[in-house]
């Protein structure tokens, strides 16, 4: 055991209320963890199942998920705590499992401490491979540590012999695309096509979207030729087409039609962030009906709406001055647990109070409050004072309200 993990242990304990672990299943645990945005709350389920984990794809879920909700509460000794405290566990000689404690430290933007967690794998007895080198990886890209991620891609390899994957390009690729370098990202292609390994789809898309951003159509459209004849075109590809056209690209419904059009015939089936920027267009172009008619037919597609599509809708439907349209689609939000962000929250309160739907907004604030981050709670407090609104934190919320359309 590490010096400090006994430590590290006590003071999970102690973060911690006692609960049953047989109360509770992994599939219950991480269906709660989803919708669970307190940071003790998330504690407390992800403690009482985390030694019942046999699946690291699982255990690194439930990790990420729980870390997430310390990290945005500025919780950083919790998370050490957390973190340091699942190196006592057997399962760290797993590098399956360590690699999962390297990533959330870079979640939890603590790169310093997944580099030593890293550097400390020979003391657990934990081989090394691409698959620990990719996690050290992106917690250096999660971190912002952007110029990072070169040195790392050199200094690692040469220091543990570890051999890099399709994967580990893929990071590095990115992390040149972060900095707006699209020519070392491309120069990264022809370095692991010289190495004899094959580049993801994902690695290409990433690239393509810079050079869209970038104004490098020429560039975009010849690596587009190059995707096509290794066959890593897809839906994400096609969607960073779209995402062009619809930000910079003309912004015309024809073209992004038209483009939608083209993926059928290809036989790629549009999917929720398709119509995200179909809608996005309609409503630039002040074709409010259309985009609604997309929105209202996602299902019918066989798509769900994600967060991108009910923060878009309600920014756009509040822009128009329909605020009762808006918190009809922010009710729907809250069902799925996909509330848009506070700006556009407080956009759609301020026009509520305007319209005069006041006990609408109250409604809002206090069904937001529960889910939002604590960091955020003093904003929405401020935005209570400003509008002379109040919220009982104790009252039904929206989503129990049996008819509470405006």
């Amino acid at each position: 055991m590490p010096p400090n993990a006994a430590a590290a242990l006590a003071g999970l304990r102690r973060l911690c209320t006692t609960t049953d672990a047989a109360t509770i299943t992994i599939s219950r645990a991480k269906s709660q963890l989803r919708s669970e945005f307190d940071p003790d709350k998330a504690l407390q389920i992800y403690s009482s199942v985390s030694k019942h984990y046999s699946s690291p794809v699982t255990s690194r879920y439930a990790l990420d998920l729980t870390i997430r909700r310390l990290a945005k509460c500025r919780r950083h000794s919790d998370i050490v705590d957390l973190i340091e405290s699942q190196k006592s566990d057997p399962k760290v000689a797993s590098e399956p499992f360590l690699s999962t404690l390297i990533r959330s430290y870079g979640i939890a933007d603590m790169f310093d401490r997944a580099l030593q967690t890293y550097h400390q794998m020979d003391t657990f007895g934990t081989p090394r491979t691409s698959v620990s080198f990719n996690a050290l990886l992106t917690a250096c890209v999660n971190c912002a540590l952007y110029h990072n991620a070169p040195h790392l891609f050199d200094e690692i390899p040469k220091q543990y012999g570890v051999v890099p994957d399709k994967v580990s390009y893929g990071i590095l690729a990115k992390s040149f695309c972060r900095i707006g370098d699209p020519a070392k990202a491309l120069q990264v292609l022809k370095d692991a096509q010289g190495n004899g390994v094959v580049i993801t789809a994902v690695t290409y898309t990433t690239i393509l979207d810079v050079l869209f951003r970038k104004g490098k159509i020429d560039e975009a459209e010849k690596l587009w030729r190059l995707m096509e004849e290794t066959g890593c075109v897809d839906v994400t590809a096609y969607n960073m087409k779209l995402k062009f056209l619809t930000a910079g690209g003309g912004g015309l419904p024809e073209k992004v039609n038209g483009l939608i059009d083209e993926m059928v015939k290809a036989r790629f089936m549009p999917d929720t962030i398709s119509y995200n920027y179909l809608m996005t267009c309609y409503f630039k172009n002040g074709m409010v009906e259309e985009a609604k008619k997309v929105y209202d037919g996602l299902r019918g597609k066989q798509c769900r709406p994600n967060a991108a599509t009910f923060r878009t809708v309600v920014y756009f439907l509040c822009r128009n001055e329909d605020f009762e349209g808006g918190y009809r689609v922010f009710k729907e939000s809250a069902k799925v647990n996909k509330i848009p962000d506070f700006n556009t929250m407080k956009i759609l309160v301020e026009g509520l109070v305007k319209k005069g739907k006041k006990k609408e907004a109250e409604e809002l604030i206090r069904t937001v409050k529960k889910r939002f981050p604590c960091n955020m709670l003093n904003a929405w407090a401020k935005v209570e004072r400003n509008l002379n609104l109040v919220s009982d934190d104790g009252a039904d919320n929206v989503e129990s309200k049996k008819d509470s359309e405006p």
